[in-house]
């Protein structure tokens, strides 16, 4: 119980200033409908103690059974059998993941399994690769220059309306589900080479999101959609609370039945993994199964809580702001929000602790969290500007992702792997069910093109990190250099001052 309440006392630390933020302008530029305000309260309750049940599940269960798996894999030294196991689970933790589900229900002309079928088979494609590369030391600067050339030439021949969803898949794929077991898995492969673990831990994340991506653009060029009209968005209207209560009553069983139907197969997946290695001894099998108990429970909340109570007062929020003479303000608005809500996504805290506990507390996750606001904000911003302008995604993916893939030539290659990584981690359920309803709203009311406008906010908070991650790398390398030097000259003074005596 007191791991319990650290956790949720965490996350009403990481929830609390982006709920300040939505009642600020309730109160101020966009005046909500009281129902409005009460579903996202209740939603904010179950945000933080579902972040809270989730984030102690995914310690007890998601890590360690990925970090067995992956350790398992790499002893067995088969490796036709280590690539078609990680290819099937790609495939089930992307099925599972339910940012997944929720971006495909907004994506009009295509049948959600089909979407989330394609993004699956991405997923576990580049997970195999990811493996590849660890076990043939490829350099993962090469895979990403490589891949993402032929995602921007995939780009041009696919339809204009496919770009931004293709883009946005990539990074609702690395949710709260897939980014604890994925990036588990990595470190239980790496930690068996231990030559390069560091290195080699982080990467998985980063190729599996650029499958959703390719596989999405290639979906866009051989399928046709039909009635591919987007449906605008409906407001739930509730006055009382009687009637905010009933409506989350309502809503819960369709999240239970998700989250059964998301960790199902990773558990089973798990019960068979064991019945055939015996790998986990008793204590740490009933351990995992707790945690996913404490997962599933959190999830559920979770997930009811951003769905029901944070989406609707998004997409109002959106809305008002564009219909106001000085709509403008848009933009530092979402800056603002960018900067506070990456607090809020649950994976983004499983990944900074990798992180620190990787690198032995020389990356710290103060300032991982910091990189990732700021690479947030400056993307919401942007995202807002195309809203207001209509300007190509294109125009702000390609040179953000050129700066990326230049800078890490020049950082620790650790950071790469970092920071290809957290930009998946940073767009999960809280920017598929806040921020693009925020930037729907807005589009919708400024008369834009949704799917062209309002897709590809997801996109954009998953590219900004890559860069201000290699910044901060690149920062921590010229601090060490200074140091070294610094400590050079003082053993020069201390052996001048020894032959001098």
């Amino acid at each position: 119980m007191t791991k319990l309440k650290e956790k949720i006392s965490e996350a009403l630390s990481s929830v609390l200033p982006i709920t300040c933020i939505v009642f600020l302008l309730s109160i101020t530029i966009t005046p909500m409908p009281i129902g409005t305000v009460l579903l996202f309260v209740l939603g904010a309750v179950l945000l933080v103690v579902g972040m809270g049940f989730f984030s102690l599940g995914a310690d007890m269960s998601m890590m360690p059974m990925g970090d067995g798996i992956g350790n398992a894999l790499v002893s067995s030294g088969k490796k036709v059998i280590m690539f078609m196991i990680t290819f099937a689970i790609g495939f089930i933790v992307t099925i599972a993941e339910p940012d997944l589900t929720v971006l495909a229900h907004q994506v009009p002309g295509i049948p959600d399994r089909v979407l989330i079928w394609t993004v699956a088979c991405g997923v576990g494609l580049f997970l195999m690769l990811s493996w590849i590369r660890i076990v043939f030391r490829v350099d993962l600067k090469y895979l990403l220059i490589f891949f993402y050339i032929v995602v921007f030439v995939l780009a041009f021949f696919s339809m204009d309306s496919f770009m931004a969803v293709a883009f946005d898949s990539g990074g609702v794929t690395t949710g709260p589900i897939t980014v604890p077991f994925i990036m588990a898995l990595g470190v239980g492969m790496a930690n068996v080479r231990n030559a390069h673990a560091e290195e080699d831990s982080f990467g998985l994340v980063a190729l599996g999101s650029i499958g959703p991506i390719l596989a999405v653009l290639i979906l866009g060029i051989v399928y046709h959609p039909k009635g591919a009209a987007y449906t605008p968005f409906e407001m739930v209207h509730v006055e009382t609370t009687k009637d905010v209560a009933k409506t989350f009553l309502a809503e819960m069983p369709r999240y239970v039945s998700e989250v059964s139907k998301a960790l199902v197969p990773i558990l089973g997946f798990f019960l068979l993994f064991q019945i055939i290695t015996r790998y986990f001894k008793k204590k740490s099998v009933i351990k995992i199964l707790v945690g996913t108990l404490y997962t599933y429970v959190g999830l559920i909340l979770f997930l009811c809580g951003v769905n029901v109570g944070f989406m609707p007062a998004g997409y109002f929020i959106g809305s008002e702001i564009a219909a106001l003479s000085y709509n403008w303000v848009l933009m530092p608005i979402g800056m603002v929000i960018g900067f506070y809500i990456v607090k809020a996504e649950p994976a983004v805290h499983v990944l900074n602790r990798q992180v620190e506990e990787v690198s032995s507390g020389a990356i710290s996750s103060r300032g991982m969290l910091y990189s990732l606001s700021v690479g947030v904000g400056i993307s919401l911003g942007i995202a807002m500007l195309r809203v207001l302008t209509g300007i190509s995604i294109m125009y702000f993916l390609i040179p953000g992702y050129l700066i990326a893939l230049l800078l890490s030539f020049f950082v620790p290659k650790v950071f790469t792997g970092i920071a290809f990584d957290s930009g998946g981690v940073a767009s999960g359920p809280m920017t598929a069910t806040f921020l693009l309803p925020l930037a729907m709203g807005a589009c919708e009311s400024l008369g834009g093109d949704v799917m062209m406008d309002a897709f590809g906010i997801v996109a954009m908070v998953a590219m900004t990190p890559l860069v201000t991650i290699q910044i901060l790398g690149l920062m921590m390398r010229r601090k060490k250099k200074a140091v070294s030097l610094i400590q050079e000259e003082d053993e020069i003074l201390a052996f001048e001052e020894v032959l001098d005596e």
